[in-house]
Parts: C-alpha cells; structure tokens; sequence
C-alpha cells in the first residue's frame, strides 16, 4: 500500500506542529521546511482544521497550533481522514467488480486482512509516538506502544 502525497504531508504538518508546540507555527515555515507548495499545504492546513485538529489563527502573530494533546491523536485517524480510497483491488467495491475470478477467488479476504492489520497497527501509534525530538529519534530511542482502539 502507498499513501498518497497529500497523506504524507498531512502527518508532516501535524508531527510539525507537535514538536513544536509552544509556539504558532507558520504555513511558509512548514513549507520551508519540507519544501512543499504553501499553496497544497493551505488545503490541507484547512482540512485538518475543519477536522478539529488544528487551530487556525490569521493576521499578524497568527499561525497554527494542535487543538488535542498528540498523545490523543492516532495516525490511523490522520490515514482515514486523508485518503480517498482504500481498495486495494477492483472486487473490493460490489459496484466495479467486473473480475471473473470473484465468485471462487480468496484474494479479496487475504487483502482484507492485511488492511485490518495495517490499520490496526496504525491505529496503536499516536502523533506523540512519531514526534519526538530528533535527538531522541536519531538515538532509536521512539518506542511505539500499541493502544487499543477507541471505541
């Protein structure tokens, strides 16, 4: 599975903020930073904020900033919430199935599973767990704890 660039800059602003979060955070300097467009980095700043992760401030002294605590945010939440489609393969939508293998294949159930399990594994790592200070990161000293699923 590959996520998509917009997924991938998505976790990037939000691992951004959260390791820096005494202070508001700039679009220019996320961009700056990651070298991605403002401009593709404004949609996603809005749809994290309208998701209610992110506190959008404008004007002068504005910025971003995390609206929960890191440790509340899991990166299987971010995943869903970024990505428009997550079949694997054609006869996972009834509607598209033309596959003539579909009455007898297993294929479909195997993948299945293996995306229970992708997102059960993301679903164990919050935002906390991939944010922290790059000399702690740099050392492998990021262990990641899994949580169970809420509810």
């Amino acid at each position: 599975m590959r996520l998509s660039d917009y997924t991938d800059y998505t976790l990037r602003v939000l691992m951004y903020c959260a390791a820096h979060r005494e202070r508001r955070i700039t679009i220019a300097e996320i961009a700056a930073t990651h070298q991605v467009s403002k401009n593709h980095l404004m949609k996603i700043v809005n749809d994290l904020a309208h998701q209610g992760l992110l506190e959008t401030t404008r004007g002068r002294g504005g910025g971003l900033r995390l609206l929960k605590e890191p440790g509340v945010i899991r990166v299987g939440d971010v995943v869903r919430g970024a990505e428009t489609d997550f079949r694997l393969v054609e006869c996972f939508d009834a509607a598209t199935d033309t596959c003539t293998l579909t009455p007898d294949c297993r294929l479909k159930g195997v993948l299945g599973s293996a995306l229970k399990a992708y997102f059960a594994a993301l679903d164990g790592v919050t935002l906390a767990d991939i944010s922290a200070p790059r000399a702690t990161a740099e050392a492998g000293q990021i262990k990641l704890v899994r949580r169970p699923r809420a509810g």
